[in-house]
Order: structure tokens, then sequence, then C-alpha cells
């Protein structure tokens, strides 16, 4: 067997690590954040993201509550519930204003870069 057939697969492999590292793995892949959703509060109140990063809502408390945007480029929002988690990806920059709809002051802002 020729040596130069046996390297073909590691040089391979040589260019995928070189390349994410040259686009960054968090870029590359996409990154992620989360955030709790507390008893009348989100356990961020500014969260800065870039993107094509998922956000996970968790819900922590004892209360149904729901993710809506108020204000921002893209619209979305979670179903009311009082378990379980909710995940967007922000594919479009700007800033987002978040809020519960069923708790208004309960709000968040995700800047997008």
């Amino acid at each position: 067997m020729s040596t130069s057939l046996s390297r073909r697969p590691v040089r391979a492999l040589l260019l995928i690590i070189a390349l994410l590292a040259a686009f960054g793995s968090a870029s590359a892949l996409g990154a992620s954040s989360s955030v709790k959703v507390e008893d009348n509060f989100f356990s961020a109140k500014k969260l800065s993201v870039s993107r094509n990063t998922s956000v996970t809502w968790n819900w922590k408390g004892a209360l149904y509550h729901n993710v809506k945007v108020r204000s921002g480029p893209a619209k979305f929002s979670s179903r009311t519930q009082l378990h379980g988690s909710f995940v967007h990806r922000f594919t479009t920059r700007g800033t987002y204003k978040l809020y519960c709809s069923l708790h208004p002051d309960m709000t968040m802002t995700v800047t997008v870069r």
C-alpha cells in the first residue's frame, strides 16, 4: 500500500481542524446561551449574543410564564408554560425587547450583533 494513500485521511482531518480554528468553533457551529424564567423575572435583564446563537429559556419558578417579543427585528413567542424550556435561534441582528404577557413588567433585552 502506498504511503500517500494512507496520509489522505490524516490530511483531511488536519484541514477540518484548521478550518474550525480559523472560523472559531462557536461561530462555525453556532453558540448557545441560557436564561432562567423565574417567578416574575428573567435571570438575565440584558443579554448580548452573536448572530446564529440559540438561547434557551428554562422555567424554574412556580408560576406560568411565556417569552414574547415586544419590539425587535423579528417576532417570536413561546407557549405559556409552568415547566420546561423554549429555544429560539437569533438569526437577525438587532435589539429585541422581550417580556412575559402574563407579567408585563417581567422584561429583558437581547442584543444580537
